[in-house]
């Protein structure tokens, strides 16, 4: 079934998505990690949840920031995540993104696995931060997910091999959700995306995890693209997408074709990727195949949040709130499409970056304005190490010389 035709990115345009249609770089940049963090911050609150549980605890769909799931008991209520989820406080899903941010700044040059060795991992373990849902500075280290935690384990612990550090790891979204940053410095080339980013979560995931990170990497490079589209984005995924990655994107986004509202995409669109997803149903309580190596599954997330970027047609507000509450872990869902539909153009609404600018206590622009001075470094630095290569390849003869 093919695809539908999509409009382009609807809403406002404003300071934090392009003026144009075509947009500059710095905008696309923007859109893309302002819009991530603003999605990962709306979705916190109610990770882990259906749609069903979220409709019958906020009385309604969640439209914009919320509170925490459990009000005044949110520290003790799960003991296993002490964590003041909610309030526009963002997740660890952010607090990733920006430190890849701080390792391109500091490399300011493409990344590979050996760069979340030397790089990513001491950041994450000696450079306290404030951390929203600690409401304390602390090493973000004490706050990411076990299948960070596993970075600290075996690279710095284990000392083992970068390229091969991922493998052992659960297979989960973890190294998906950071990966926007990656797509931005390679910006309109989404192969180029694919490819480093699936050098880069080398370190941290194999098998579908390790996949997923490759194509979101390319999906916010195919946004950058002039004139894109979600039909275009998800167009450029299927074509770099393996086994049951890409299979579940194009089923997904099959579904979500027939779909302009997330209401009604909710349930349609989870029947799409369950076949896919090795959690089951119950997101609280996974299978015993959960998060385990397969060439035929596929995480959830990035299925999911393209679908919902076909949904709103790359509107921002419609894509991030449908991620929302679609729930089970809807803030690296949502971390996704905000991030797509803010490359795309879609304007992030201000009051929710405002709130959740504040709430969490992070300049959510500046790692935008970092990322573009080294995404244009990176594209001078290419454009002369092609030249190079060409000079040499013809020295060489490699070039046809016309008759």
């Amino acid at each position: 079934m093919p695809l539908k035709e999509l409009k382009g990115p609807k809403g406002p345009k404003g300071p934090e998505g392009p003026q144009g249609a075509e947009g500059c770089l710095q905008e696309r940049i923007t859109g893309a990690l302002v819009g991530a963090a603003v999605g990962d911050a709306l979705g916190g609150p109610v990770e882990g949840y259906s749609p069903d549980q979220i409709l019958e605890r906020h009385s309604g769909r969640v439209h914009g920031v919320v509170g925490p799931w459990n009000g005044d008991a949110w520290r003790t209520a799960r003991p296993i995540a002490p964590y003041h989820k909610g309030d526009g406080h963002v997740t660890d899903d952010t607090l990733m993104t920006h430190a890849l941010v701080r390792v391109y700044a500091t490399v300011r040059d493409h990344l590979d696995a050996y760069s979340v060795a030397d790089h990513l991992v001491p950041d994450l373990m000696q450079n306290p931060r404030w951390i929203p849902e600690l409401e304390a500075e602390a090493i973000p280290l004490q706050r990411v997910f076990l299948a960070e935690k596993w970075l600290a384990a075996r690279l710095h612990y284990g000392h083992a091999d970068p390229r091969e550090a991922g493998v052992g790891n659960i297979v989960n979204c973890g190294a998906a959700m950071y990966m926007a940053p990656v797509g931005l410095v390679n910006a309109a080339n989404p192969a180029g995306a694919y490819a480093e980013a699936l050098d880069v979560a080398g370190a941290h995931q194999s098998s579908y995890g390790r996949e997923a990170a490759g194509v979101f990497a390319a999906a916010v490079a195919a946004a950058c693209v002039p004139g894109a589209t979600p039909d275009s984005v998800v167009a450029a995924c299927l074509s770099l997408a393996k086994d049951g990655t890409r299979t579940a994107i194009e089923k997904v986004c099959e579904v979500a074709a027939g779909h302009s509202d997330f209401e009604s995409a909710l349930g349609p669109l989870r029947e799409a990727v369950a076949p896919y997803d090795t959690v089951g149903p119950d997101y609280r309580a996974p299978s015993l195949d959960a998060r385990r190596p397969s060439r035929t599954k596929a995480i959830e997330e990035l299925p999911v949040a393209l679908g919902m970027v076909v949904v709103s047609g790359g509107d921002f507000r419609h894509a991030v709130l449908g991620s929302v509450n679609y729930g089970r872990d809807c803030d690296s869902i949502a971390t996704m499409a905000g991030a797509v539909a803010g490359a795309l153009g879609s304007a992030v609404p201000r009051d929710w970056s405002k709130t959740v600018a504040e709430a969490s206590r992070l300049d959510l622009w500046e790692p935008a304005t970092t990322l573009t001075a080294v995404t244009r470094e990176l594209f001078e630095r290419d454009v002369l190490r092609r030249r190079a290569h060409e000079a040499a390849f013809s020295e060489i003869g490699g070039l046809r010389c016309s008759d």
